[in-house]
């Protein structure tokens, strides 16, 4: 079982995946900083500085955090968009790859059934 595991670990998959999670997390931390630090207050700026954090009531003892939920709900978009347009911005640096030529054309379907037909009246 320990070989097997080891096999398992070694493969480029794994490795490549522990990578994309470990650089995913910093790029998430960047994401993050930049719509908490610059573009939330320019937000902030542009509405007259709503929070709404404070948003909420309550019924007996449970507490519902309206204005938290809104709040995650436009941090989750603006998030999301700066996603789109970083790699929108990403793909348009990276090089063009080459399409494959198509591969020729072979006989309809109406032809191999013409085919078949014949194969068929020959017997």
């Amino acid at each position: 079982m320990l070989n097997e595991f080891k096999a398992f670990i070694s493969k480029g998959n794994v490795l490549d995946l522990a990578v994309g999670i470990i650089i995913g997390a910093a790029f998430t931390a960047i994401v993050t900083s930049l719509v908490d630090d610059l573009i939330q207050p320019l937000i902030g700026m542009i509405i007259g500085g709503i929070d709404f954090s404070t948003w909420g009531f309550s019924i007996g003892e449970a507490k519902f955090a309206i204005g938290n939920f809104i709040t995650a709900i436009i941090k989750f978009l603006i998030v999301a968009w700066v996603v789109f347009l970083i790699v929108k911005a990403v793909n348009r640096m990276m090089p063009k790859k080459e399409e494959a030529p198509a591969a020729p054309a072979g006989p309809s379907d109406n032809d191999l059934l013409k085919e078949i037909l014949a194969e068929l009246k020959k017997s």
